[in-house]
């Protein structure tokens, strides 16, 4: 059994409940992703560096060695992946909509800001906090692209703009090691391997139990599908395959082993928590809007411990407000419209149009209108808690 970096917490009861499973993650701390690696080394000494990568994706021919090595890994499909599956997971996403939404911002986003060295990277490149709306808004479209029908295909939107964003960690990664505030003993290697897979169960199997809790009904094949959707998009960000779940019960079972060996939310967790959650207020501009962004972060923080537990909330500094709205009647409310989708096609396809719609909303309010980019960043910012 490899020996475990300092970070790892409640480790004989982990060993003693998930023995298979640490011995394969234990060593994924300390592991990155060196195609992604190289390639980010390369263009960080070209000034287009981005233009050039861009410019790659959709020609590979001539690329620089470093870059066409990358995209020559993820050339095609790989001889697993199912697109009827990917179609599927592509329908569940969209049917979500507005619930989805409520999910990833206040339950997959938060649970990862709860991983006091997961969530290193995040807070010492301060983009939460100096422009939380547009950095929501490029997960938001990220996470849209990747789910969307075709869009891990070649040639989708999903399958750039995820090869753009393994570019972007594989440079946050060198700065953070080249920065001298990198605590790699306490923390592991930045972006390692280990919390990438974390982060692709965030975005699978702990969205779909964060449906789930909003009374969506999500059945096994269902969820599999889904799964199996966040298996090719691991693929595509640089995960080691083996390390990725293809159905739920795996993931599931995954994600209980991250959660317990992660220890408890730390300072850069509740800072982090709180800037997600003022974002409105960030982004509004006169009284009336900013009347209106205080409501919209009550009933946020309402939400978020409903999503995330009174626990875990508390832990994270969610204030426990009282609020008019009931969540838990919301959600009975959403459950009952569900099961409604689930018997008459006419509302199922309505429901799948709305939802894309809802998510074009909320990317293009977030932007401002702008198009998402995902450059590679040339510097970190301030760490989030900085004065």
């Amino acid at each position: 059994m490899p020996a475990a970096p300092a970070r790892v917490h409640n480790l004989p009861a982990a060993r003693a409940q998930y023995g298979d499973l640490i011995g394969r993650l234990l060593p994924a701390f300390e592991r990155t992703d060196p195609l992604a690696d190289a390639a980010a080394a390369w263009l960080s000494t070209c000034p287009e560096g981005h233009a050039v990568f861009a410019a790659a994706l959709r020609d590979p021919a001539g690329a620089p060695e470093p870059v066409a090595a990358l995209l020559e890994s993820v050339a095609g499909l790989p001889a697993w992946a199912r697109p009827a599956r990917l179609e599927r997971a592509a329908h569940l996403f969209s049917r979500a909509g507005v619930v989805g939404g409520f999910v990833l911002g206040l339950r997959s986003l938060v649970l990862g800001y709860a991983a006091p060295a997961g969530n290193k990277p995040l807070a010492f490149s301060g983009r939460l906090r100096e422009a939380a709306p547009r950095r929501l808004a490029e997960t938001a479209r990220f996470v849209t692209a990747v789910c969307e029908p075709g869009g891990l295909l070649p040639g989708g939107e999903g399958r750039a703009i995820a090869l753009h964003v393994r570019l972007m960690h594989a440079q946050v990664r060198r700065l953070l090691l080249a920065s001298g505030r990198w605590d790699r003993a306490a923390w592991a290697v930045p972006i390692n391997q280990h919390d990438m897979l974390a982060t692709s169960l965030l975005f699978s199997h702990v969205y779909l139990d964060g449906l789930r809790l909003f009374g969506l009904r999500v059945d096994a094949d269902e969820a599999d599908d889904y799964v199996h959707l966040w298996r090719l998009a691991s693929w595509l960000l640089g995960v080691d395959p083996e390390l990725v779940p293809d159905r739920e019960p795996e993931a599931r079972r995954l994600a209980e082993c991250i959660f317990l060996t992660q220890g408890p939310p730390d300072a850069d967790s509740r800072a982090l928590t709180a800037a997600l959650l003022q974002a409105p207020l960030q982004a509004a501009r006169t009284p009336a809007e900013r009347r209106v962004a205080a409501a919209r972060v009550r009933l946020s923080t309402s939400i978020c411990r409903h999503l995330v537990g009174n626990g875990l909330g508390d832990a994270l500094g969610v204030p426990a407000e009282r609020h008019p709205f009931s969540v838990p009647l919301l959600a009975s409310l959403l459950g009952g419209l569900d099961r409604l989708r689930a018997a008459l096609p006419p509302i199922d396809a309505s429901a799948v149009a709305l939802g894309r719609r809802y998510w074009d909303l909320v990317v293009d309010v977030g932007m401002n209108g702008e198009t998402p980019t995902y450059p590679m960043p040339a510097k970190l910012g301030r760490h989030i808690d900085a004065a």
